[in-house]
């Protein structure tokens, strides 16, 4: 099984290098008054990352809110 999981992340990371080499245009991402130019597979990874901070946090918000409405009532 180990094998299969290193395997698994030998491709993963085969994928993700090939769509970063495929993706170097670089666009200009504007919020308010920034902005900044940045390859397109640096603007996925960030969002990425986004997404996972905070879907995590939202989680995490989430599980102590029913844990602290368990114990009170």
């Amino acid at each position: 099984m180990r094998t299969f999981y290193f395997f698994l992340l030998i491709l993963l990371v085969a994928v993700t290098t090939l769509f970063a080499l495929q993706n170097l245009q670089t666009i200009t991402v504007s919020f308010v008054s920034w902005s900044v130019t940045l390859p397109i597979a640096a603007v996925v990874a960030g969002t990425y990352a986004l997404g996972m901070v905070s879907g995590g946090s939202l989680l995490a918000f989430l599980r102590w809110t029913l844990t602290r409405a368990k114990k009170t009532g």
